[in-house]
């Protein structure tokens, strides 16, 4: 039997003798692909991440990486022996050193290693920090100083990366840019990784799995196609806030309807009797823009995202739907305007709860 790569069975994860995050269990299938944990500040996405690489102990289930026990409640492997690399979201570069030194401690620590070799220059051109390497910790900025560390761990080339908030600092205009680079490195290099990340779009892109984490236990663990198209539970669909649920009642096996919108049809992902009243899980692409259609809502708030509008539009019963159009479209509307949705509704897969 093949074993996982990374194996965490039913883990309370604890700091401070506070449990933050109980009987969790997840995995990470294959050498070199990504984890993306998810959920709100304070949840206990850190610790999870302390306590994998060592820092924090556990009473309570087990931690093997790559076939090997690094935590149970009588073992715990000391932290400079499980060859994990822990970047916190504060850079924890030091500061009497330059940005250059603090980088190469991390290639001092992989000397031996029998790796695929990935060079300093490399990595400094990657993260296009090579005009900071002679400056001190305090002369660069918060971004500057997350990429830095980030250099220096992936350097060491560990069995396992854990990345903190590792783009939390770099402004938006680079951001996308150096997920991209990550997202080439890591895959080049083969490095496992687990990347705490309060950005859903950020898990989406960078993240084979992602972990959502909500009051104290994982909720949903999949791969993000299906976290963001079949959320498993109104928590989820909050936390994620891509859209919202409106009240519908089913009325065929492949059919529901809604005081405002009528009949919509589609595939439905969990079946439920005939004349259930549920919630049903609008997203935003869900509806179509269409003038000639005799189903006209007023628009109450209009987003340009460059490539695309979002609109927030008011129904009879008052409920606020959002409904995405691309940028180009030939007649745009203004608040307090008619804006068409094409008739009949079709969703792919319908989610409800």
């Amino acid at each position: 039997m093949i074993k996982n790569f990374l194996e965490i069975k039913n883990v309370d994860f604890t700091i401070g003798g506070k449990t933050k995050v109980k009987n969790a269990s997840f995995n990470i299938e294959n050498e070199g692909e990504t984890l993306c944990i998810l959920g709100p500040s304070g949840i206990g996405k850190t610790t999870i991440l302390r306590t994998i690489a060592g820092l924090e102990k556990i009473d309570k289930g087990s931690i093997e990486l790559n076939g090997k026990l690094l935590s149970s409640k009588k073992e715990n492997i000391e932290p400079e022996h499980r060859n994990i690399s822990l970047a916190f979201q504060d850079n924890s570069l030091f500061p009497h050193y330059t940005v250059e030194k603090n980088i190469l401690l991390g290639a001092e620590k992989n000397k031996g290693k029998r790796r695929k070799k990935i060079s300093f220059k490399e990595i400094i051109e990657f993260l296009d920090i090579s005009k900071i390497l002679y400056k001190y910790p305090h002369e660069i900025s918060a971004g500057e100083a997350q990429r830095a560390s980030l250099a220096r761990s992936l350097l060491t080339q560990p069995d396992l990366l854990l990345l903190d908030e590792p783009l939390s600092n770099v402004d938006q205009s680079f951001k996308e840019e150096i997920q991209v680079r990550l997202k080439k490195i890591l895959s080049r290099l083969k490095i496992t990784t687990i990347i705490v990340t309060h950005d859903s779009y950020e898990a989406f892109y960078l993240g084979n799995k992602c972990a959502i984490i909500l009051d104290g236990q994982i909720k949903q663990f999949d791969d993000p196609y299906n976290v963001y198209h079949f959320p498993n539970s109104v928590e989820v669909v909050n936390f994620l806030n891509r859209g919202i649920l409106i009240p519908a009642k089913v009325t065929g096996e492949n059919s529901l309807e809604n005081k405002d919108l009528g009949t919509i049809k589609g595939n439905f992902i969990k079946h439920y009797p005939k004349g259930s009243d549920v919630q049903l899980l609008l997203q935003p692409e869900d509806l179509e823009h269409d003038d000639r259609s005799n189903l006209k809502l007023e628009v109450v708030d209009r987003k340009f995202r460059g490539t695309n509008f979002i609109y927030t539009l008011k129904t009879n019963s008052d409920l606020l739907i959002p409904v995405f159009v691309h940028s180009h479209h030939v007649h745009q509307h203004e608040v307090d305007e008619k804006f068409g949705i094409k008739r009949p509704i079709n969703i792919d897969h319908i989610v409800c709860f």
